[in-house]
Formats: C-alpha cells, structure tokens, sequence
C-alpha cells in the first residue's frame, strides 16, 4: 500500500492519524466489500483520498453539504476527516455500501449523516449550500439529480477527469434550464499534488425559488 505523502500532512494537519485510518479501510474492507478493485491498492493516497480531500479549498467554513453517491466514502469521508467543521451527510442509494460507510464513519469517530437513497428522491426534502460528488455520472445527468438538492445561491461541485470541460460545454443548456448561474472547471491541490484535482463547479442562482429541508 502506498504510504503517505508529505501532502497528507499538510491537508490533514492533526487529523492524520484519522486520514490514516481511513485508508486502511479503503485497503482492507473496501476491498473485501467489492466497493474498491484491489488495483487501486498502490494508490489510495494520491489518487483517492488527496484527490477527494483538497476539494475543502473550494467549501466555506461551517457549511452543511451533501455528498452524492458516497460509495467508498469518496469525496465524503475524505472532506469529513479533512473538515471537522462541515456538517456532511453521505448519499448512497445501496444498502451493502450504506452499511460499509456507517461502519467507518462510526470507527473514525466522525460526525457524519449516512442515508440510504437515491439523489432524486430527496428534491424538496434535503438542500445544502454545497452539493459534492465524484465519478456517479455524467455531467449533465448529475446536475439533475444534484442542482436541485444545492441551496439559492451554492454550488455543485463535481470532481471529474480530462473531460471535465467537455462536459461542462455539452452540459451548459441543461444547467441554464435547471437554475444554473454560471459554471466553470477549477483546479484543487495544485501547491500539494503531482495531479491537482480538477472540478466543475456549478453555481445555482439566489433567487431561484426553490425550497427543501437543510441537511443539519
């Protein structure tokens, strides 16, 4: 297993220990649950865990955010350990993944809301200012499943891969029709990683009317 970079240092500060525990999980019962290939073993670090956590550059302090398609608690639990101050609650619509994310959430202490469903069935139930997630779909289809459950005036922030502007331009219709204030790709970690991690983010206008219940 790859050990730690100097990086993780730098964005867990004193929760490196907890960081580090958490990659045992994804080494260990990740794997033994099928949520991760043990492929992805020489590279928890750089490709999984760092990519997801320097995400935090891009979310205010103390905000509430829903992560979609939690899965092996990518970006989610990463963002957890990395932010203590955010209140997060992870989305996965499988009961054999929601049964794995509760199980660490619990072994690393953390004060996270693991719910079972799917992202659509909670529009005008749960809205957050930020509304995070990592290789669950395309673009396009993810802001319909996402926009919606993002706060008057937050953002969708997808990380995503070399496509990230191709699908931001095949996208951009249907983010205007679905509240979209504007929208652009970003680059997180640039200082920290060999690979920064690249991210579209998708800004919902404030007066957008739409209301659901705050996630915490």
């Amino acid at each position: 297993m790859e050990p730690a970079p100097a990086a993780a240092s730098t964005v867990f500060g004193a929760r490196l220990p907890v960081a580090a525990r958490f990659v045992e999980h994804l080494a260990t019962t990740a794997v033994e649950w099928g949520l991760l290939g043990p492929r992805e073993l020489p590279r928890l670090w750089s490709r999984h865990v760092l990519n997801c956590a320097v995400l935090a550059e891009l979310v205010p302090e103390g905000v509430a955010v829903v992560d979609l398609g939690s899965g092996a608690g990518l970006p989610g639990v990463a963002l957890a350990v990395a932010r203590p101050d955010l209140r997060i609650t992870l989305v996965e619509p499988l009961e054999r993944r929601v049964a794995w994310l509760e199980s660490v959430v619990a072994d690393l202490g953390l004060d996270v809301v693991v719910r079972r469903a799917r992202a659509e069935d909670l529009h005008g139930e749960l809205a957050a200012p930020v509304v995070t997630a990592r290789a669950v779909a395309p673009l396009r289809r993810l802001a319909e499943w996402g926009l919606p459950l993002v706060e008057p005036g937050g953002e969708l922030l997808a990380i995503k891969g070399r496509t990230a502007r191709d699908e931001l331009d095949a996208a951009r219709p249907a983010l205007s029709r679905l509240g979209a204030a504007g929208a652009d790709v970003v680059e997180c970690g640039a200082d920290l990683l060999q690979t920064p991690t690249t991210v579209v983010r998708v800004r919902v206008a404030v007066a957008s009317g739409r209301t659901g219940r705050r996630a915490r």
